[in-house]
């Protein structure tokens, strides 16, 4: 009960904060026509974190980040697809008939894909956080630790989507939708910008 109740803490404090993440999934929430349809971005991005949750509790991450080409690729990397992100979805504009598409399910799914794996930030705080303190607890305890953790995102970002398909029904000619396009978009171009400083910083 205390790995549980512990777990459930910290991963709350982890993700409430404004993100990328975060962001991305309330957007798909209110520009989708209907909650099913955000789908794609809700699981892609609930089976990402629990794949960080359980690499980082079991160690495997921590190897991973011990290769410092590793995280350059991954900074690198990270760096243009979000650039790429930030540019399509600023030009999508509103959702709304008559006019532009919402994302297909096959770009929800990447996109999620990659402001889950690919922002060096999050690993980090998967691994620096949730693994480092998963370490007091031993055999079970440790994996309902983990398995708590997982919860939480996925139930957050139910809850994201749902909330943004709420302001979907309430602002159907997209005109908030509009706004919250660009709101992501640029969230994940100043993100894609700062990975970048710190690669050439480093």
């Amino acid at each position: 009960m205390e790995a549980a109740v512990h777990a459930f803490l910290l991963a709350i404090g982890l993700i409430l904060p404004l993100g990328v993440q975060n962001v991305f999934i309330f957007n798909q929430g209110a520009s989708q026509p209907s909650l099913r349809k955000a789908l794609p971005a809700v699981i892609t991005a609930g089976v990402c974190d629990t794949l960080l949750i359980f690499l980082a509790v079991g160690g495997v991450s921590l190897l991973m980040l011990q290769w410092s080409w590793m995280t350059d690729i991954l900074y690198g990397a990270g760096c243009l697809f979000l650039l790429y992100m930030a540019w399509s979805i600023w030009r999508s504009g509103p959702s709304r008939a008559g006019t532009s598409s919402p994302l297909s399910a096959t770009r929800q799914a990447a996109f999620a894909a990659s402001v889950s794996l690919l922002n060096p930030h999050a690993i980090l705080d998967t691994v620096g956080v949730i693994g480092t303190s998963s370490l007091q607890y031993e055999g079970g305890e440790r994996w309902v630790f983990a398995l708590t953790a997982a919860l939480v995102s996925w139930l957050w970002f139910a809850g994201l989507a749902a909330a943004g398909r709420g302001l979907g029904r309430i602002d159907p000619a997209g005109g908030i939708g509009g706004k919250l396009n660009r709101l992501s978009a640029l969230v994940i171009f100043g993100l894609a910008v700062y990975m970048a400083v710190n690669l050439l910083m480093k």
